[in-house]
């Protein structure tokens, strides 16, 4: 149970520090850097969501992590949309579709499987991550590194921010900002 506890505490953390340096970033490329709009602004978004996880139920009380079998779909959906945006031309918002769509129909390939079930949300979360601009995600190669970190978070989040629209554009960006972080760093 404390190793449990730990992952959660661990995942948002990084979910929350990842959002706080990226508007902080933000912020800074848009404003004075001697402003302090931005610290305020970084201070108030921190409390908002403190609060909103410290008082507000968006999390089960049990700890539960997804499939590793349905979180393999998470880079798998990246690379499909990444190919038709990139390779096929199509653009990121058809590729999305059309990856999305196709996903949308394993529940019916077996009706009575669970883990058919599944599939349509791990796919998606990968569509977002191939949805990125080619400036950002240049190769395949960081699409499916960007790819299974979105399935790391996919994979420790299945309980945590319940009812919470932009779940999976989260993870996915998550994938996306740790991998061009350390492309920068490397």
């Amino acid at each position: 149970m404390k190793k449990d506890k730990a992952i959660r505490t661990f995942t948002l953390a990084a979910v929350l520090t990842i959002q706080i340096v990226f508007l902080f970033l933000i912020l800074k490329s848009n404003y004075d850097t001697s402003n302090y709009f931005i610290i305020i602004a970084i201070l108030f978004i921190s409390a908002t969501v403190l609060f909103g996880h410290n008082y507000l139920d968006l999390h089960h009380s049990k700890y539960d992590y997804e499939k590793l079998s349905v979180v393999i779909w998470v880079p798998i959906g990246a690379i499909a949309c990444h190919l038709l945006n990139v390779s096929y031309e199509l653009g990121s918002v058809l590729s999305a579709g059309i990856i999305g769509t196709l996903g949308s129909f394993a529940p019916k390939l077996n009706k009575q499987s669970d883990y058919y079930k599944e599939l349509p949300t791990a796919i998606y979360c990968g569509v977002f991550v191939g949805m990125s601009s080619n400036t950002i995600t240049p190769t395949l190669g960081f699409v499916i590194a960007a790819g299974i970190i979105a399935g790391l978070f996919f994979l420790l989040s299945k309980n945590l921010f319940i009812g919470i629209g932009g779940k999976l554009g989260t993870m996915a960006f998550l994938g996306v900002f740790i991998v061009y972080l350390i492309n920068l760093i490397a």
